[in-house]
């Protein structure tokens, strides 16, 4: 495999910059989900989503290839004085398939160290 710098599209060829990431899992169905957190979205500056296709879908890709995630939701929050300046944007993932959630797993150990960003493990 050749070393892919990996990247995180909503966009075609416009990658953006994640945050923040959190993995959850339900402690009574099992079920998986991942919350995806952008401070700013590279799209939505000078009006680049208007010169690129809206993929659908986050693609993620890695030197393993692209994999594509559909959220749940998503949600832009707003903050600044006035209450219109744009925060963050969200999105929520549900990742049910075992093998999904361990290729999901492998492009984020790439991804936090391409962009030095470190594992922590919250516990209750």
């Amino acid at each position: 495999m050749t070393d892919v710098l990996p990247t995180i599209e909503l966009f075609d060829g416009i990658a953006e910059d994640l945050d923040n990431v959190s993995l959850r899992r339900d402690r009574q169905t099992g079920s998986r989900n991942v919350l995806l957190r952008f401070r700013a979205l590279k799209a939505l500056d000078r009006f680049n989503s208007f010169r690129s296709r809206f993929s659908k879908a986050i693609r993620l890709t890695d030197s393993e290839g692209a994999i594509e995630l559909w959220p749940d939701s998503s949600k832009l929050v707003f903050g600044g004085d006035d209450g219109d300046e744009l925060d963050r944007v969200e999105f929520v993932i549900p990742i049910d398939n075992e093998d999904h959630w361990q290729r999901f797993m492998r492009f984020m150990e790439r991804y936090a160290a391409a962009n030095g960003m470190t594992y922590g493990d919250r516990q209750p």
